[in-house]
């Protein structure tokens, strides 16, 4: 299984590809052996598809599940910002 801390990155077109297998009938036990998927990933790419022809998962989440993913990317956005920020400050204050 692929290590926590460094998630694989599959094509779209695999993910595709192993929603086609298992939807032609090929066990999920077979699919997730064969290919090193976990049960969730296989699980999470087949109901994307079903629901939304997306194995992507902001094309997944409803508004209210997306908000919060939105807001922590503008917060980290913000304390980058903030940093750049206190950084140069020393430098300006000088002149």
């Amino acid at each position: 299984m692929a290590d926590p801390k460094h998630p694989r990155h599959y094509e779209e077109a695999f993910k595709r590809q192993i929603v086609r297998l298992c939807e032609n009938g090929k066990p999920a036990r077979e699919i997730k052996d064969e290919y090193d998927i976990s049960h969730s990933t296989l699980h999470r790419w087949v109901q994307g598809i079903r629901n939304s022809g997306s194995t992507k998962a902001a094309d997944n989440r409803t508004p209210e599940q997306n908000e919060p993913v939105e807001l922590r990317k503008r917060n980290r956005q913000l304390e980058m910002e903030v940093d750049v920020s206190e950084q140069a400050a020393p430098v300006f204050a000088r002149k």
